[in-house]
């Protein structure tokens, strides 16, 4: 089950919409493949193959979330956790 992307804010102090999701990520650095694997409370357990070192695990998470919801690497945004396991990943989604 893959969380969906569709949430809609306003923003009052910019008077438009911005299409946004917000998902909890714990990542799982060092491992042997990557995954990216839904929880039943909504949030997401990924998998990466790097090491936790010099925004290498950041790097790659933000990659494999851009390849999984189909969208630019600059739209994904860590907005807290930088350096923890428990993340929340803030997505600027494509106007429909």
């Amino acid at each position: 089950m893959t969380p969906t992307l569709t949430h809609k804010t306003f923003s009052a102090n910019r008077n438009y919409y911005l299409n946004m999701a917000i998902l909890k990520v714990k990542v799982k650095p060092n491992s042997q493949q990557q995954s990216i694997e839904a929880k039943a409370n909504g949030s997401l357990k990924v998998c990466l193959k790097s090491p936790p070192v010099d925004g290498k695990a950041n790097q790659e998470l933000i990659k494999l979330l851009a390849k999984k919801f189909n969208v630019k690497k600059s739209e994904i945004t860590i907005k807290s956790g930088l350096s923890s396991k428990n993340k929340l990943i803030e997505i600027s989604l494509p106007e429909t």
